[in-house]
C-alpha cells in the first residue's frame, strides 16, 4: 500500500509539472482532470471519503466542464471544415492559443 500511494504521489507531481509545460490548452485541462482524479484516490487513501468525492465532483467534474465550455466560448476549440476533416479524418477538433474572439 505504501508503494501505491508513493506512485500516486509521484504521478501527482508529474501531472502538476506537465500542466505547467504544455502548450495545448485541451491538453492541459485532460491533465488538471487527471491530477484531480489522483488527488481523489490520495483522499480515499488518507480516510477522507469526503473530500474524495469532492474533488472528484468538483474538481474533475464541474470545474474542468466549466473549461470546456470556457474554450468553446472563446472560439479556442473550432471544429474543422467538412473538407478538412476528409483529409484528416483523425482530427476532429483544432485549438487556437492565445487568439480570444
Amino acid at each position: 500500500m505504501k508503494i501505491f500511494q508513493i506512485v500516486l504521489f509521484i504521478f501527482l507531481i508529474v501531472c502538476a509539472i506537465s500542466v505547467t509545460f504544455s502548450k495545448n490548452l485541451l491538453n492541459s485541462i485532460i491533465i488538471f482532470m487527471s491530477y484531480s482524479l489522483i488527488m481523489s484516490i490520495i483522499w480515499i487513501l488518507l480516510e477522507s471519503p469526503d473530500l474524495a468525492i469532492t474533488e472528484a465532483a468538483v474538481g474533475a467534474g464541474i470545474t474542468s466542464i466549466l473549461f470546456f465550455v470556457t474554450l468553446k466560448k472563446i472560439h479556442a476549440i473550432i471544429a474543422l471544415d467538412e473538407d478538412k476533416v476528409d483529409k484528416h479524418p483523425h482530427k476532429s477538433v483544432s485549438i487556437k492559443k492565445g487568439e480570444a474572439k
